[in-house]
């Protein structure tokens, strides 16, 4: 039975679930406070990653997050301040961070990552769409030796997991990249992982969802809800009144403070991630992480995207210079040759990713407001997650079973 669904979010997470309610035949609208233009869905690295089966709340992140605290250029950089929300998340966040806790999630992360991956090549495979999208795998590059190490642990676990994971020598490296100068001991390489444009993708389906009739509101934020006993009847923003009968809050770093209204508390703190592009010949082929300054390297299409950074430090876009300067540099340190100019650093933007404190992204119904449901708190992996994402999402909403089982993702296990 077709439902009148707003979705409120524009990033890739809101437009993938856009994009399967309106294939299920439901009156879909589309709502965020921007101009579908930027934010972490358009400067992420564009990745889809089945490599990244350990959780942002890994034991080893708590030491690493109280060493870079005072160092603003650091990969991870958190401002502590005194704040509810951040000081519950942190704690929460502590509580994750066990072995126990991350050994679980593994499988978890993997089959959503990979389920993901599929979906994508779906819609690649269809006639709807031109976009750029390469598995190429992805390389983990290391300079020492103890982060060499470490990397092939987590490939060992991969391997475990059914992924095709190799430990490469320098030389076996430069075999499959020989047009870059490599400053490196080797490198960790997952075959599983694909590349995209973000960009691309987003303007293509954004096009595709208003010829389909999906209603795009841009510069529209919601302001309050009209609820009438446990249901939410209608929407406010800012110069309209939106009835509905079902709603899905899809607004990333925002959605905390969204849902509160609604007296629902979902922990969640914006993780402030770092692009700078360079339009020059890079000779890169190969997508890659260079490992101890935790830097993703991408080569889109027509450039090559350097990316990285995790600064937990509130909703704001203020671009810290240390941080563009810390990403460049290291880039110029792994590739011989390499050298951004003036111009790239000051182009470089930023996007606030979503992050839950233990890792896993919330989707699922409220318990409490029936006819709400949420999809968030991806943290880096939300390019990946997107459709894998909107597809429960439209599921959940057209009452079918769920293509994976949701249960890790409950909205409220932490209330």
């Amino acid at each position: 039975m077709s439902k009148k669904v707003v979705v409120i979010g524009g990033g890739i997470i809101g437009l993938c679930s856009a994009y399967y309610l309106e294939k299920e035949g439901h009156d879909v609208t589309v709502i965020d406070k921007s101009d579908f233009k930027s934010g972490a869905s358009y400067v992420n690295a564009g990745y889809i990653t089945p490599s990244h089966i350990i959780s942002l709340a890994a034991p080893g992140m708590i030491n690493k997050g109280m060493k870079w605290m005072l160092n603003s250029s650091s990969p991870f950089y958190v401002k502590p301040r005194l704040n509810y929300d951040f000081l519950r998340w942190s704690l929460l966040f502590k509580k994750s961070a066990t072995n126990k806790k991350v050994e679980a999630s593994i499988p978890i992360i993997k089959d959503i990552n990979l389920f993901s991956r599929e979906l994508y090549e779906g819609m690649k495979a269809s006639n709807e769409f031109d976009f750029f999208y390469k598995q190429k795998g992805l390389l983990m590059l290391y300079q020492t030796d103890k982060a060499g190490e470490e990397e092939w642990k987590t490939g060992i676990r991969a391997i475990k997991e059914g992924l095709h994971v190799e430990k490469l020598s320098k030389e076996a490296v430069q075999k499959i990249e020989p047009n870059v100068d490599l400053n490196i001991k080797g490198a960790i390489y997952y075959h599983s992982d694909a590349h995209m444009t973000p960009n691309e993708f987003m303007q293509q389906l954004k096009s595709y969802l208003e010829k389909k009739g999906v209603s795009i509101l841009s510069n529209e934020e919601v302001k309050s809800f009209d609820k009438k006993k446990n249901k939410i009847i209608s929407i406010v923003t800012k110069n309209k009144v939106i009835k509905i009968e079902e709603l899905v809050v899809a607004s990333g770093a925002w959605t905390q403070n969204l849902v509160k209204q609604l007296n629902i508390n979902v922990p969640i703190q914006a993780g402030k991630g770092y692009r700078i592009n360079t339009k020059k010949e890079t000779g890169i082929k190969i997508p890659s992480i260079l490992m101890e300054a935790k830097v993703a390297v991408t080569p889109m299409n027509g450039f090559t995207r350097f990316a990285g950074t995790m600064e937990i430090n509130g909703i704001n876009h203020d671009i810290n210079p240390k941080r563009v300067e810390a990403i460049t540099k290291a880039g110029e340190k792994y590739y011989k040759g390499l050298k951004f100019d003036a111009k790239e650093k000051e182009m470089a933007a930023c996007g606030l990713r979503p992050c839950s404190p233990d890792g896993l992204p919330y989707i699922g119904r409220l318990n409490t407001v029936e006819n709400v449901t949420i999809a968030t708190g991806h943290a880096m992996m939300g390019w990946s997650l997107g459709p894998a994402t909107g597809k429960i999402v439209s599921e959940i909403i057209t009452q079918k079973k769920t293509s994976l089982n949701i249960t890790p993702f409950k909205v409220e296990r932490f209330s």
